[in-house]
């Protein structure tokens, strides 16, 4: 799993002069930092004079503006932090998910353009780019599939669906109204940290949740150095009441391509409160777990909220030595402006008419730049054609593509997710849901393995997963190795990695179609892994991506029906809804139903399909076979499926005087005589115990001549053992 970049490296330096104005100059970005310890123990380790050097990290969408927070803002944060010896700012461009947003007509080049667009206005911003790096999202993950996604699945398996909620504000959806998507893109954006190796996340106040799930991350994965949470202030919009900027309304903030008339006309525009409000303000804690206040984005009490104020202090007076003037007085302080302006030293006019000449002042380099420089005007030129073309959004839903990798029109069945072994019970039910699809139809048998991973299926050993499968082919093959030759086996993860830019948007459109709820359904509450959640989705993309005719699903995925022939009529018309049927083979667990139900190997519930003689024996011995009870006998059952249903008789040894041997062919006569109590249940318990004898002679036979399997039962056994371990 990738770590952040705080390496167990021992300090070489003590603290000096110039370790403490790297620190001032880094903590001045914030209004919080979780924590300026920790950030003065990572200043040491790597450095001024340690050849090590720590990444701070921040990320944007390509979407075609760009405010002055964004803008000027950003550009001086950055030259803050840059500053620090050893500092390298990582930008984290996400033009994928601008693709995934369909913004430029779902082009990814004219995204990139647009991209490249918005570094040329922080270059011509004044932003000092000698160490920024910008990372575009598109490439990254795509060339870097097989690293992203599982860990992404790695950060989901060790959350619960409420602690993702929380975090969803970010996106300003109150938790009733998510959709499904909204609880993937918190995940996704705390992986960007690790996947980044950031050591300092320097984003805005509003993401402060997901960057303290990133921190909660290290704990729960055991990760000893947590990423330092650096979060900025959030600059008001200009209209009363609005919280932060937004890209949506014009006139709520200044942009970076606003003309002198713009800045004018907004800013005189722009609320501009003397008196303070009187109603009482929520504001953020601070607290470790990161469940800050939903009425602000602020952390620090403001009544004022004046956004005029606002623009003069966290932009003005940003730089080291500004000053501010207004009405014919220079201010070498915000305190000193806020004063005057307050106590009516200063109009509001005033106030406002030396806030323009500042912006105006700092927005002039860029005017110049896209004027002047023949690469940034081309940029710009291009970019304004995007917005005239307005080119409407893709219509082609974009999903994995199977089809040069599995047959067409196949019958399509998933395999369980793993646990510590394969069960008998878990291969005739496999078994049963192939069958189902018998005739001219090929059958995909899909091994979910990532999907196994989010689940926490086996702990997320990738080790025991694979091996769980391997040893469950075998079995199958061992079973039916005629049914099994026309049986195409996929693994998820292999299919995912063919295309996993598509794959993983389709994963996405999929949980924006559907609120959370319906995802859910009724088998799933807030306390559950969120990883169910996104294995749902992505068993849904994984039906997209296939194609099948038709599929058979266990009991539990009765959801994961509904939602495929939802999706399929909604979103893919031009393509067939699979039809869904439930299946299941008859129950041959050994014992009845318990209150803690569970697929366990310390007891006799189950046959396992690596059973070796002696337990094939003693379980049967043990298994639940009450008198005259046909409702649930295992024996009855067993023969069932492995005797009666092939039309191989049931064979029932006995003396003479006992009613001698007698021949099953069917099981009404099967049933009748033992609710008759003609047949015995120890005598039944024999037939059946030779009958099911010869399966696993067959089975451990088979298993032991494949070596994949040999090896499989020998990491799922290390694996039982190490468990064991950790519960004691």
């Amino acid at each position: 799993m990738t770590e952040t970049s705080n390496t167990s490296i021992k300090p070489a330096l003590e603290w000096t002069d110039a370790h403490q104005v790297d620190l001032e100059r880094i903590l001045s970005v914030g209004e919080e930092c979780i924590s300026a310890e920790e950030l003065k123990r990572m200043l040491l380790a790597k450095g001024r004079n340690t050849n090590v050097g720590f990444n701070l990290y921040d990320g944007f969408e390509p979407s075609g503006r760009m405010h002055i927070a964004q803008g000027v803002f950003k550009a001086m944060n950055v030259n803050k932090c840059t500053s620090a010896e050893g500092a390298t700012f990582v930008f984290w461009v996400a033009d994928w998910f601008a693709l995934m947003n369909d913004k430029m007509g779902g082009d990814l080049e004219k995204i990139k353009i647009v991209g490249q667009y918005l570094i040329e206005v922080w270059r011509a911003a004044g932003m000092n780019l000698d160490h920024v790096v910008f990372k575009w999202a598109s490439e990254e993950i795509t060339q870097h599939a097989s690293v992203y996604w599982p860990l992404l699945l790695d950060v989901a398996r060790r959350f619960n669906i409420t602690r993702i909620k929380k975090c969803c504000q970010i996106m300003g959806r109150l938790e009733g109204s998510l959709t499904a998507a909204q609880v993937l893109y918190p995940l996704m954006q705390c992986t960007d940290v690790f996947f980044l190796k950031a050591d300092i996340c320097q984003l805005g106040v509003d993401q402060r949740k997901v960057n303290m799930l990133a921190r909660e991350y290290c704990d729960a994965a055991n990760k000893k150095f947590k990423p330092i949470i650096l979060s900025h202030h959030m600059l008001y919009g200009l209209k009363a009441g609005q919280e932060k900027m937004s890209k949506s309304d014009p006139d709520s903030a200044i942009f970076m391509e606003d003309t002198t008339e713009d800045v004018e006309r907004k800013i005189l525009q722009a609320y501009c409160p003397a008196v303070e409000e009187q109603q009482s303000t929520n504001i953020i804690t601070s607290n470790e777990e990161g469940d800050a206040g939903k009425a602000s984005m602020h952390l620090t009490v403001d009544n004022l909220k004046n956004p005029c104020l606002d623009y003069i202090q966290h932009i003005i007076f940003s730089p080291p030595g500004a000053t501010f003037t207004a009405a014919g007085q220079t201010f070498y302080d915000f305190a000193a402006v806020k004063d005057a302006f307050l106590t009516g030293s200063i109009t509001e006019e005033a106030l406002k008419r030396g806030l323009i000449d500042e912006l105006n002042r700092l927005l002039q380099p860029v005017r110049d730049h896209f004027t002047n420089d023949a690469n940034a005007k081309h940029l710009l030129e291009q970019v304004q054609q995007f917005k005239k073309d307005a080119a409407p959004a893709s219509s082609t839903p974009r999903r994995l593509d199977l089809s040069s990798h599995v047959p067409a029109n196949a019958h399509l069945v998933f395999a369980p997710l793993p646990n510590s072994n394969p069960t008998l019970q878990q291969a005739v039910d496999l078994l049963a849901r192939i069958r189902a699809g018998e005739g001219p139809r090929k059958t995909v048998l899909y091994l979910s393995d990532w999907s196994a991973m989010v689940c926490n299926a086996n702990q997320a050993d990738e080790k025991a997963i694979a091996a769980f499968y391997i040893l469950l082919l075998t079995s199958l093959r061992a079973l039916d190795a005629t049914l099994m030759e026309s049986v195409h086996v996929q693994y998820q993860s292999q299919a995912i990695l063919t295309d996993p830019s598509n794959y993983w948007i389709s994963v996405i459109n999929v949980g924006r179609h559907f609120m959370l709820d319906k995802v859910m359904g009724d088998n799933m509450v807030d306390s559950d892994g969120v990883g169910g959640v996104i294995a749902r989705l992505m068993q849904v993309a994984d039906v997209a991506g296939v194609a099948p005719a038709s599929m058979s699903l266990e009991e539990s995925n009765q959801v994961v029906a509904e939602l495929v022939s939802e999706f399929f009529s909604h979103k893919l018309p031009s393509s067939t809804a699979p039809t869904a049927t439930i299946v299941k083979e008859l129950d041959v667990r050994l014992q009845p139903v318990r209150e803690s139900d569970a697929l366990v190997t310390e007891n006799d519930e189950y046959y396992l399909t690596d059973d070796p003689a002696v337990n094939v024996k003693s379980k049967m011995k043990k298994a639940f076979c009450e008198p005259g009870n046909t409702v649930f006998c295992p024996p009855i059952a067993l023969a069932t499926v492995f005797c009666l249903k092939k039309e191989t008789p049931l064979v029932i040894s006995r003396s003479e005087e006992n009613g001698g041997t007698c021949n099953y062919e069917d099981v009404t006569a099967l049933e009748k005589d033992f609710r008759s109590e003609a047949l015995h249940p120890g005598d039944l318990k024999a037939g059946v115990t030779t009958a099911v004898m010869d399966i696993f002679t067959n089975l451990s036979s088979t298993i032991k001549a494949d070596k994949e399997a040999v090896q499989a039962t020998k990491t799922l056994k290390a694996f039982q053992k190490k468990m064991s371990k950790l519960k004691k």
